[in-house]
């Protein structure tokens, strides 16, 4: 079997990698560059709790000792605080705000580990060849050659080269947003703390400043940003630098503050969407798929999400054969999750940016305001939080043992602590993406039993059977609680980490049913089984030639 062709060597396309050498398949990644990132320090992202566990679980790297884990928000308006938010000191849902090279750096180290893994660099695509059993890619550069995959993913960025062969339209709105960017090493009146203050009330000599935001970065940086407002007027270095000034000397309220300006940069943001996310056995992820990222929202958290929820369901495809059904999903649900995110931006911008108007009249618009801003940078709300697939063609209809807990059907699951196959204590996120589906029993008092003792007790033999019989492999684990779980439920969790159903008891008939559709449905009568012979290596499978 061929391995799956990714053009673009970007943090989306590293990760997907990742994801598919670790549920054993193959992959070939072309990146144009020279296979290395020159450090910018202006050049920073914001991870939220389930993509900084996602990385920090494919890398085995401790990504928040080379960043900074928010200890809380402060929202300002003018002199007034409107909102102040504290983060304990190892707590999940603090932002992590982290360089992208090292997150590069961390990525591409763990995939130089895996032998299923081939990096082509300088490596250009340039064409594209589809029929029934597979796909071929030609690449140009001073290795120019044609590479035989499975499928083909363009995680290739904003101009996507992938996008175009297949002529997929990108529409949306250009420069939404622009900002000013700076890199610098100082002290401010709030450590560790994010900062984003509207309306400042200090005087600029040169464009009007709306909003600046303060992200800390380690050893005593900070990420600074500048609404700059429409149009396309240059940002010169004296204004830059006049704008530093200005802020610090506002917040620290020092005449002449210190500082060491590291790196500087404008950074525009534009929303698009493609029209479509699949085309035969291509398929488009990250900036390649969608750009957004105004009113503070994060838009490499949405490629990552992209990668989580394909990573799977190609490997399924890999091992057992094309289900079109599964493969269909990714785009259905992705796509819905992103377009909402882009719709809920869209209709916040003009009461955002809008200037007086309404918020000079309604009572509590400023404070409505900074919610929406504070949702999108704290990736909560419609703004920022991780999508569900509630309305997902993978979703079983109705079970008769079904019942409610505290997590939708579609979303992520909460992080609880279960009993792993091998007795030990883990947080159930460790066990997302293995490509196996995830049975959690709901069993006060476990905990403090050895596995040994209760393995073979009450209702574990019959589950354990019926989690044996389903129709894709699967774990079973072991919780003492789960929010709003009764004891002795039953919980299917995607190999994403997306609840499929919650169900009262010990139900192997409903279990099958909902796994099966999680699936995507019966399987198809041919390509259901596992392949018997796989490459030992990616340069084995990559049919270069």
């Amino acid at each position: 079997m061929d391995p799956v062709i990714i053009v673009g060597a970007g943090p989306v396309g590293l990760t997907l990698a990742l994801l598919l050498t670790r549920q054993r398949v193959p992959v070939v990644v072309l990146d144009e560059g020279p296979g290395k990132d020159e450090p910018r320090p202006a050049r920073t992202v914001v991870l939220h709790e389930d993509t900084a566990g996602l990385l920090e679980r494919l890398t085995g790297a401790a990504l928040g000792a080379h960043g900074v884990r928010w200890a809380g928000w402060r929202s300002l308006r003018r002199k007034q605080v409107l909102t102040e938010i504290a983060f304990a000191e190892d707590d999940p849902a603090a932002p992590l705000h982290i360089a992208q090279h090292v997150v590069m750096d961390a990525l591409r180290a763990a995939l130089a580990g895996e032998p299923l893994a081939k990096v082509a660099v300088d490596s250009r695509l340039d064409a594209v060849e589809q029929e029934r059993s597979g796909v071929t890619a030609h690449t140009r550069g001073p290795k120019a050659t044609w590479w035989r995959g499975s499928y083909l993913v363009g995680c290739d960025g904003p101009r996507s080269t992938v996008r175009k062969l297949q002529d997929i339209r990108f529409p949306g709105r250009t420069a939404v947003e622009r900002h000013a960017v700076a890199a610098l090493r100082t002290e401010l009146p709030w450590e560790a703390h994010a900062v984003l203050h509207r309306m400042p009330p200090w005087r600029s000599s040169g464009l009007p400043v709306t909003e600046v935001t303060a992200r800390p970065l380690p050893d005593g940086a900070w990420r600074l940003d500048w609404l700059l407002p429409p149009g396309k007027d240059l940002v010169t270095p004296e204004m830059l630098v006049s704008r530093i000034r200005e802020t610090l000397t506002g917040w620290t309220g020092s005449a002449a503050p210190a500082y060491d300006l590291l790196d500087t940069g404008v950074h525009t943001v534009h929303h698009r969407l493609a029209r479509r996310w699949r085309a035969g056995r291509v398929f488009l992820a990250g900036d390649a798929a969608h750009l957004l990222g105004a009113a503070g929202t994060q838009g490499l958290d949405e490629g990552l999400r992209d990668a989580g929820n394909l990573a799977w369901k190609l490997a399924a495809a890999w091992h057992h054969g094309p289900h079109e059904a599964l493969l269909d999903s990714y785009q259905t649900e992705r796509r819905a999750v992103v377009a909402a995110r882009l719709r809920a931006a869209d209709q916040a911008l003009p009461g955002l940016r809008g200037g007086g108007g309404l918020r000079g009249i309604v009572p509590g618009a400023a404070r409505g305001h900074d919610a929406l801003l504070t949702d999108g940078h704290l990736g909560r709300g419609p703004l920022g939080a991780s999508g569900t697939y509630a309305g997902s063609p993978l979703m079983p209809g109705r079970l008769e043992a079904a019942i409610s807990v505290d997590t939708p059907p579609g979303a992520p699951v909460t992080d609880v602590r279960v009993t792993a196959e091998d007795g030990s204590f883990v947080p159930l996120r460790d066990r997302l993406g293995r490509g196996a589906l995830l049975v959690v029993l709901i069993a006060p008092g476990t905990g403090v039993w050895d596995r040994k003792h209760w393995v073979s007790a009450g209702v574990m033999p019959r589950l354990a059977a019926a989690v044996t019989a389903l129709p894709h492999p699967a774990e079973l684990l072991v919780a003492e609680s789960y929010p709003g779980a009764p004891a002795h439920s039953v919980l299917l969790v995607r190999p994403d980490g997306h609840l499929v159903t919650a169900l009262s008891g010990v139900r192997p008939a409903d279990l099958y049913t909902a796994a099966e559709a999680a699936l995507g449905g019966a399987a198809p009568a041919e390509g259901t089984a596992e392949r018997e012979q796989e490459p030992a290596t990616a340069e084995a499978a990559s049919g270069a030639r």
